[in-house]
């Protein structure tokens, strides 16, 4: 079945199957947030990006990946209450390491009550299993926001190849349509147009693939053409 990204709160997993990864997509909690499982096909070792509601449906997610409770990390992409909301009960039961943006953490870990370990900064980078997935810093929904980069691994030797694929997941700072609230405060909306244009799309193909903390997926490329609308709207 192809992949769509297409998902609802209380309905069924999307799945996208790479050559080395899979990544499966689904819904959770009043506000319809986006979690998003990683799974290294080579090792079974998983990320769960945003364990934000419903700690039942996403333990059921990372058992659908590995036939077990297995999950070595689970990233919060940032410390909006909705974002985190089933994070300590997922811990609990897997035992899985925690992670967030370094400027984020304390608030989280105090929203939890236990510690945050791995405190991420931009240029990071995540292992999983045989995956390999880049911190990308976006400063201005929140001070410690992050995305994580997933790159398709290049099998083409050819020196005119098209670029390998990079699978974005960007949290609540880019969506289709535009960035991430930043209060209607002037200097966080600089600050976050700024990183999401130098640390995305100045570095990025127009077929990256963007997965949102809310809603359907995007591409660069179908937003690229809108940057500086956005600009000029200030949000």
């Amino acid at each position: 079945m192809t992949y769509t990204g297409d998902v609802r709160a209380g309905g069924p997993t999307d799945v996208r199957v790479l050559d080395d990864a899979e990544i499966r997509k689904a819904a959770v909690g009043p506000d319809g947030n986006n979690a998003y499982l990683v799974t290294c096909r080579r090792s079974g070792a998983q990320l769960l990006v945003d364990a934000a509601a419903d700690p039942d449906r996403l333990l059921a997610l990372v058992r659908e990946g590995s036939g077990s409770a297995r999950l070595d990390v689970v990233v919060t992409t940032h410390r909006h209450a909705d974002h985190l909301g089933a994070l300590a009960s997922v811990e609990a039961v897997t035992g899985a390491t925690l992670a967030a943006g370094a400027d984020d953490a304390d608030a989280i870990a105090a929203a939890l009550d236990r510690p945050v370990p791995r405190r991420l900064v931009h240029g990071d980078t995540l292992t999983v299993g045989h995956l390999v997935l880049e911190v990308v810093a976006l400063r201005g929904h929140t001070p410690g926001s992050v995305a994580l980069a997933l790159r398709e691994p290049e099998r083409a030797v050819a020196p005119d190849a098209v670029p390998h694929r990079v699978h974005l997941f960007t949290g609540d700072s880019l969506f289709p349509g535009g960035l991430g609230a930043t209060g209607g405060d002037a200097e966080r909306f600089a600050r976050l147009y700024a990183d999401v244009v130098e640390r995305v799309f100045d570095r990025f193909g127009d077929d990256t693939w963007v997965y949102p903390g809310h809603g359907a997926d995007t591409t660069l490329g179908a937003e690229r053409p809108h940057l500086a609308e956005w600009r000029a709207r200030g949000w």
